[in-house]
């Protein structure tokens, strides 16, 4: 009776509307995610596809052929699953070496018009392959290229080509003043030092200022009032094309935090009567 009940409760959940649903739904998202070969995707005898993360990747194989699946070069191979591992024969092996070291997974089937699933995880990515086995027709090779991964590199060069720049051009070295004294309040982002050529003035910020907000500058008038002043930013520095007596970082609202950047003039320009 409990079999005979449990059949039942099977029966209806398989004829019910909601599970109709959900299975159009599953297969509608297979479909669209589903990336076959094409044209322009292939080089030589190997068809390449951009890897996006969900996709699946189509790979038509036949029996008496090896196709090879190739990943990354310096990838390395977690584990390898195929949802028929008796019709179907898959294996791994590597090329190359040190940094150009390269894994390939090898599959082949025993019959043609198979169909099956392989899931392949490495140490960067998951990949998620159908397999579908032809009589005759089967790729030689199936390998990726990694939109983010060049996206990632591109960027890093940027940064890289940004940092090698000088911050400001035509400086005098030896005309550089660092006479100048930091005070007031001790927050994460106050200046390491400034300094400055007689024309511009520079700001020096320790790194964690680039994981914070950036505190506005305002420069101290005779009367001691504060005005917003105009300067840009060059990694961790602020560049003022002028010079100041004295200027103030604020951050915050209730609770703010105040540095005081103060030029203390040179002796000469103290024995010449010069001043800001």
């Amino acid at each position: 009776m409990i079999r005979i009940l449990i059949l039942s409760a099977s029966i209806v959940s398989l004829t019910c509307p909601g599970f109709a649903q959900s299975i159009a739904r599953v297969e509608a998202a297979n479909k669209a995610a589903l990336r076959e070969p094409s044209r322009d995707g292939y080089l030589y005898a190997v068809q390449i596809y951009p890897y996006n993360d969900g996709a699946l990747y189509r790979l038509y194989a036949a029996p008496g052929r090896v196709s090879d699946i190739a990943l990354q070069a310096g990838e390395a191979l977690v584990s390898v699953a195929a949802g028929d591992t008796v019709r179907w024969t898959v294996g791994d092996t590597t090329s190359g070496s040190d940094a150009n070291k390269r894994t390939h997974i090898l599959v082949k089937p025993f019959l043609a018009g198979l169909s099956t699933n392989l899931v392949i995880t490495t140490d960067r990515r998951v990949y998620r392959l159908q397999l579908t086995s032809t009589s005759a027709t089967a790729m030689t090779a199936i390998a990726w290229t990694y939109p983010q991964d060049e996206l990632l590199a591109l960027q890093r060069q940027a940064q890289a080509a940004k940092a090698a720049q000088p911050i400001s051009a035509s400086v005098e070295v030896e005309r550089l003043n660092f006479n100048y004294r930091i005070g007031g309040d001790r927050p994460t982002w106050q200046p390491v030092r400034a300094f400055d050529d007689g024309r511009q003035t520079w700001i020096e910020f320790p790194p964690s200022i680039a994981v914070g907000e950036a505190p506005p500058l305002f420069v101290l008038g005779d009367e001691g009032e504060a005005q917003l002043v105009n300067y840009r930013v060059s990694g961790r520095y602020y560049v003022v094309d002028r010079l100041f007596a004295a200027a103030e970082l604020r951050l915050g609202g209730k609770k703010q935090k105040v540095v005081r950047i103060t030029r203390v003039n040179s002796p000469a320009e103290r024995r010449a009567g010069r001043g800001l």
